[in-house]
């Protein structure tokens, strides 16, 4: 017998065959056999048990900013968790939701003026997903910043984890080997100066502004930081710059992204990469591997 998800939560917005490309930041991605929007914990409980005790595949998804779901979609029950997104502050603890902006986070630092997120000013994914990958720009790190996190196991349970926990490591956390979902997380920050903390966010962004593509649908950095290199680098080095498979192309302004630039689909995104990474180890011997989460069926 075939379970209808929305029957069987009526009090919690679920979508059937949705398709997934409405929700990437690449706006690529196939259907979601199911596709939930829990608005609280409880809700997300209720869900991870059903799926766990009927056996069904469970995937979370934050802001899928630095995410790429095949064209084949998701089997299973997706969760979405930016309807979760409350952010409190208690001295000099910021608390946010798993589903909460990352952007808005530091935002709300900023407000308060406490210090320490600056790096995070233009990281476009979730409290979850930065969690989840250890989110991190311009020399600072998630890990830098996060004492603990609430998490849930794939059974329903819910614990919290400290810093060391978490067994942080680049682009790493331990919340991708347990398969728990992320549901909040305390940041552990410093008085400083607003005007001072400001100005930082403020250069920060205009950096970014002026060397990524923001103007057009990527999922961000696309590889790992290779020991001894830069990925971009070693891209711009290939002549990569403008190689383009469909609508996606390794994006002319920086060569670590990959941009859709004209209704690129997620198989046009990975015969990029894939060519990308034929070119440099052929070039220069170096393997890349991906940052980007890389997800669904074919």
């Amino acid at each position: 017998m075939t379970v209808n998800l929305i029957d069987q939560f009526p009090e919690i917005e679920i979508k059937q065959n949705e398709p997934l490309s409405h929700y990437t930041n690449t706006k690529t991605g196939g259907p979601a056999d199911w596709l939930a929007f829990p608005a609280n914990v409880d809700q997300v409980q209720q869900l991870v048990t059903f799926a766990h005790d009927q056996k069904m595949p469970l995937t979370i998804i934050g802001n899928a900013s630095n995410l790429i779901v095949k064209d084949g979609g998701i089997a299973g029950l997706v969760i979405i968790t930016t309807a979760m997104k409350e952010i409190s502050v208690h001295d000099t603890t910021v608390t946010a939701d798993a589903g909460a902006a990352y952007i808005d986070v530091t935002k709300v630092a900023r407000d308060h003026s406490l210090t320490g997120l600056e790096f995070a000013a233009g990281i476009p994914g979730s409290v979850g997903g930065a969690v989840f990958m250890n989110a991190g720009a311009y020399g600072g790190e998630t890990q830098f910043v996060v004492s603990k996190a609430t998490i849930m196991l794939p059974d329903g349970t819910i614990k919290e984890l400290n810093n060391q926990e978490l067994d942080f490591g680049y682009r790493h956390s331990s919340v991708q080997d347990n398969g728990a979902v992320v549901l909040s997380a305390d940041f552990q920050l410093k008085k400083g100066d607003q005007a001072a903390i400001t100005a930082k966010m403020d250069d920060l962004n205009a950096r970014r502004a002026a060397k990524q593509p923001l103007d057009l649908p990527s999922c961000g950095s696309v590889f790992k930081r290779p020991k001894g290199y830069y990925a971009g680098k070693l891209i711009h080095d290939a002549g990569l710059q403008g190689y383009t498979s469909g609508g996606a192309q390794v994006s002319t302004k920086h060569a670590g992204f990959i941009v859709n630039i004209n209704h690129g689909t997620a198989t046009d995104y990975l015969n990029v990469i894939h060519h990308v990474q034929k070119t440099v180890h052929d070039k220069f011997g170096v393997d890349l591997h991906t940052e980007v989460r890389i997800i669904g069926r074919d």
